[in-house]
């Protein structure tokens, strides 16, 4: 049966959508189907990481939520932009980046109840085996209906007190929404740190498995979102670690 995976995060810039993009990436590695949404309408952009430019992008999560067209229309098969061969397929669900269609979500929001709906079509239209879910940082509606149909829920957060914080609150959040598992992911961690050290404490701390302790990298840095990292550097470590981290995701 295909599986929604929501990736979160309480804050921004966590570095959500390049692990959303390396998870999509090996599980394609792996023969399966993998649909990417970005429910980050108020500030898109996934489709950089799958070098879709927003001039190919006809139609988008918007004008499946305002009512302009199936939700698999705006599901774009990206896999040859992966950089390198897989087994399986990508498909893309983008946010708009036009700025009209990003001030009218402000101005008038949209049908919160219809994103359920279009998840639920996506996995049947395109024969899923994975949704992976990339969420609006912090908690708002959308982001709690996307939470509450996950079969998982995957928290990045920084080794950060604000992050700290804010994680807490979204775990407490899941498991009143009963979502059936919940790990977390401590990105971005300094080199000067104990990585199983973070490990355990952060464990302890939420009472969830960690299923990642991924360290600062510089060449991610350098990358700037141009490609995704385990297609483009396939030897370095922070690939084997987001490898573990898809295996992770793929036996949920």
């Amino acid at each position: 049966m295909a599986k929604i995976i929501s990736i979160h995060s309480f804050r921004g810039g966590t570095g959500k959508s390049n692990t959303t993009a390396n998870l999509a990436a090996y599980l394609a590695s792996k023969g399966q189907r993998v649909g990417v949404i970005d429910t980050d309408i108020q500030s898109p952009g996934l489709h950089v990481l799958f070098a879709l430019d927003p001039s190919e992008v006809g139609k988008a999560l918007n004008d499946f939520l305002w009512g302009r067209c199936p939700i698999e229309e705006a599901a774009y098969d990206v896999t040859d932009r992966l950089g390198g061969p897989v087994d399986g397929r990508v498909f893309l669900i983008p946010s708009s980046i036009r700025a009209g269609e990003i001030t009218r979500v402000l101005r008038d929001g949209y049908d919160v109840s219809l994103l359920h709906d279009g998840l639920q079509a996506l996995v049947r239209e395109l024969e899923l085996d994975t949704l992976l879910v990339d969420t609006h940082p912090g908690l708002n509606e959308e982001t709690l209906l996307s939470i509450a149909v996950s079969n998982a829920l995957v928290v990045i957060l920084r080794p950060d007190q604000q992050d700290y914080q804010g994680t807490g609150v979204t775990v407490e959040v899941a498991r009143s929404l009963d979502v059936p598992e919940i790990m977390l992911v401590v990105n971005k961690t300094p080199s000067t740190f104990d990585l199983e050290d973070v490990r355990s404490r952060v464990a302890q701390i939420y009472g969830c498995d960690v299923a990642a302790v991924i360290p600062h990298s510089d060449e991610l840095m350098t990358l700037a979102s141009a490609g995704i990292f385990i297609m483009r550097y396939p030897k370095l470590p922070l690939s084997r670690i987001y490898r573990e981290l898809g295996e992770v995701v793929r036996n949920v």
